[in-house]
């Protein structure tokens, strides 16, 4: 029976979320702050902030969202790179989504992010990829992915912008960017198919 990385990846997060929201030093130690890795060289945390959430419903919202994109992602990214290409391109969106958060606060000790929200986004903007029209349910509202995708963008450049509720915006574009256009590079045919399918929508078929 061949594992899921996905699995793995939701089940670690899950250990590792449920035993720093009991301990908060574990909490401090895996969370991004970036005076740590500017001054303290604690590099870890550009992808162990990932394995924390602020609370249950961070957590669910993030891991159900995984569960479903991930497992079309994982065969993709296997079959591409082998056991391990999954796993390494959910660890690049963990990096490549925090990275500019970093240079925009790396001399800002009062700044904190937590949470897997940029490499969840990278795993559903690559799948968009390959179904644009597939339905989703965004707060038990059917909309299609593609709709969701701009609106979703839309509505994070918007608070990023704005600010002001302590939710890390950037991480999500960045991560949703990494997701397309690593999937486009490592897998030019895709962008072929991402077109004929938004052109030729699944339901009306």
């Amino acid at each position: 029976m061949e594992i899921s990385i996905n699995w793995i990846i939701i089940g670690i997060t899950a250990v590792v979320s449920y035993l720093a929201l009991q301990d908060g030093k574990l909490m401090a130690r895996l969370i991004f702050w970036p005076p740590a890795i500017s001054k303290g060289r604690e590099y870890h945390r550009l992808l162990s902030y990932g394995l924390i959430h602020a609370d249950f419903t961070h957590f669910l919202f993030n891991m159900i969202t995984l569960y479903f994109f991930g497992r079309l992602i994982e065969q993709v990214y296997n079959a591409i790179a082998g056991p391990a290409g999954y796993a390494l391109f959910y660890a690049g969106g963990l990096l490549a989504s925090i990275l500019p958060t970093y240079l925009r606060h790396r001399n800002d000790a009062s700044y904190r992010s937590l949470g897997a929200s940029g490499a969840v986004s990278a795993v559903l903007f690559a799948f968009i990829l390959f179904d644009p029209w597939s339905m989703l349910l965004i707060f038990f509202i059917p909309m299609p992915a593609i709709v969701y995708a701009v609106a979703y963008t839309a509505y994070s450049i918007y608070m990023d912008r704005r600010g002001g509720d302590n939710v890390n915006h950037s991480a999500h574009l960045w991560g949703a960017a990494y997701g397309v256009l690593v999937t486009i590079i490592i897998e030019p045919r895709v962008l072929g198919i991402f077109l004929d399918r938004l052109v030729n929508p699944s339901f009306l078929n």
